[in-house]
């Protein structure tokens, strides 16, 4: 006999041995008990968590002929003939495949004739929600009142796509992702009963792959099975997988916070060296930081949240100490981002690193939090780093008297230009910190010069509403200016793309002495 895959040679049999579906067991069995059988149930939930496996279970519970707490027996004629798949009063339909409006005809059709042998005709439709629109109204009356021998079972995976007149139809149950601890407590019943051995990491490692699939974890210990005659260790699945491991992860976490981008790109090199795969590393890399920032918020619930050991949430939870929440966030986006966009990329690994360079330069960064930047200019003067300024141009003749101190206005304007004084990050986060109510819509302010008692500040295009709210709070924003720069300081709104008010009244003033000059009759104005 041809190999069977272990996800189908270890496919439930009855409910007692779907994993981490209490609620959808217990109901089910108990109907199976009383004899209370629904005319249409409706199984939703994501790929692997149990929809199919249970519909199977539930069509041979229905129809046997001595159930046992609500489980089928597996002994009797129904129950054999169901599992050999050459029963004809239960039928599976491919709705990807068989999702036009005479399918269901056909099907309308057939139902009305009682079933041969079995007690109930049991038609279980599969992915029901790529059914078309006419296939659905063809279904609805047939679903509404079916006969009374006929059961109907949909699943699917994306129940918002079903009408509403389907929904109310059926009885619907609600198939979770599976946890890691059931995944891997199942894992070791499937390596007992085929005597193969995996370490407890390893089993671990292909549990987070899965992401609550327990198909997919049974795809994955299959292939590493398949890697080895021997016990299959935590290295060797992460090798399978494409993955890094939880310890280098915690490592290129340590360079992303710590803003060393010299030290993320290193740990990407070596990762790609392994056989890793960009996408994967991004994927990890934006998990990791996920648990970070979920250790800064959650605190002592993080082994529960995500279903770890105390050991690494005591760990997540040291790292997030050491971690800005505004920097773990943005890193966390940027990697999300990443990962979709490495699909059409023709170098995904340069994306991978351009993300890592990024994360470590919050000050380049438009997106970034004045916290998340002011953190890093902290960081960087703890370290002796400070950035050069530009050098000044010499002097035609050298005074002989030395000059006096400049004021704070004056020390602004020396400032290079670009770059905000550090009077104006001040000002913004003292703003901010006071009047919750304009915080972001101030961070949409870019710096663009500061002198002669002003400041000028530059909105983006998409940002015009905001500079409209602004301008009814320039007093508000002018003073807290002023205080930081210690002298009075004027607010100067600009958008992206504007014509400065003194270019354009030179630019009238100009037109105005042409027409003046010209006769105004003679003169055409053309695009």
């Amino acid at each position: 006999m041809s190999y069977q895959a272990l996800y189908r040679a270890w496919r439930p049999t009855t409910f007692s041995e779907i994993c981490d579906q209490d609620a959808v067991v217990r109901t089910l069995r108990r109907q199976v008990e009383t004899g209370h059988i629904a005319h249409a149930y409706l199984f939703c939930g994501t790929r692997g968590t149990g929809k199919t496996t249970a519909a199977k279970v539930l069509s041979r519970a229905v129809n046997c002929l001595s159930p046992r707490d609500g489980d089928p027996c597996g002994e009797c004629e129904i129950c054999r003939a169901i599992l050999r798949e050459n029963c004809m009063d239960v039928l599976e339909i491919d709705a990807a495949s068989n999702n036009g409006v005479d399918e269901i005809r056909d099907l309308r059709e057939k139902i009305k004739y009682p079933p041969t042998t079995a007690r109930y005709k049991v038609y279980i439709i599969d992915e029901v929600h790529m059914l078309s629109s006419g296939a659905f109204n063809a279904l609805l009356k047939t679903l509404e009142e079916p006969p009374r021998h006929a059961v109907f079972i949909l699943a699917t995976t994306e129940p918002q796509k079903l009408p509403a007149t389907i929904l109310s139809r059926c009885q619907r149950f609600d198939f979770h992702r599976i946890s890691v601890e059931a995944i891997v407590a199942r894992l070791k019943v499937v390596l007992a009963g085929i005597g193969r051995e995996a370490t407890e990491g390893a089993l671990r490692e292909i549990a987070r792959a899965a992401e609550g699939a327990m198909r997919d974890a049974l795809s994955l210990l299959d292939v590493c099975l398949s890697f080895t005659e021997g016990e299959v260790s935590a290295a060797l699945a992460r090798d399978v997988l494409g993955t890094v491991g939880r310890d280098f992860m915690f490592g290129f976490a340590d360079a992303l916070i710590a803003w060393d981008a010299a030290g993320a790109l290193r740990a990407i090199d070596e990762a790609m060296r392994r056989g890793g795969d960009p996408r994967v590393f991004s994927l990890d890399a934006a998990n990791h930081l996920r648990a970070v920032l979920l250790a800064d918020i959650a605190g002592d619930d993080l082994a529960q949240l995500l279903e770890i050991t105390p050991e690494d949430a005591a760990r997540f939870r040291e790292q997030a100490g050491r971690a800005n929440r505004e920097q773990l966030m943005r890193a966390m986006e940027l990697f999300m981002r990443v990962e979709s966009e490495m699909k059409w990329a023709t170098q995904p690994r340069v994306i991978l690193e351009l993300a890592a360079v990024r994360a470590c330069h919050p000050e380049q960064e438009e997106s970034a939090e004045l916290s998340e930047r002011l953190a890093r200019m902290e960081r960087m003067l703890e370290n002796g780093v400070v950035a050069a300024a530009p050098a000044a141009k010499p002097a035609r003749e050298k005074s002989a008297a030395p000059a006096e101190a400049p004021a704070p206005a004056a020390r602004a304007a020396e400032a290079p230009a670009g770059a905000p004084p550090q009077a104006y990050l001040d000002a913004i986060e003292k703003l901010g910190a006071e009047n919750p109510s304009i915080r972001n819509m101030i961070r949409k302010m870019r710096f663009v010069s500061a002198g002669d008692g002003a400041v000028t500040v530059r909105f983006g295009r998409d940002a015009v509403i905001v500079r409209r709210l602004l301008e009814g709070r320039t007093q508000l924003i002018e003073a807290a200016l002023s205080e930081s720069f210690g002298a009075p300081t004027r607010l100067i709104m600009q958008s992206e793309g504007e014509v400065p008010v003194q270019t354009r009244g030179a630019a009238r003033s100009a037109i105005d002495r042409s027409l003046d000059m010209f006769d105004r009759d003679k003169i055409v104005f053309t695009d």
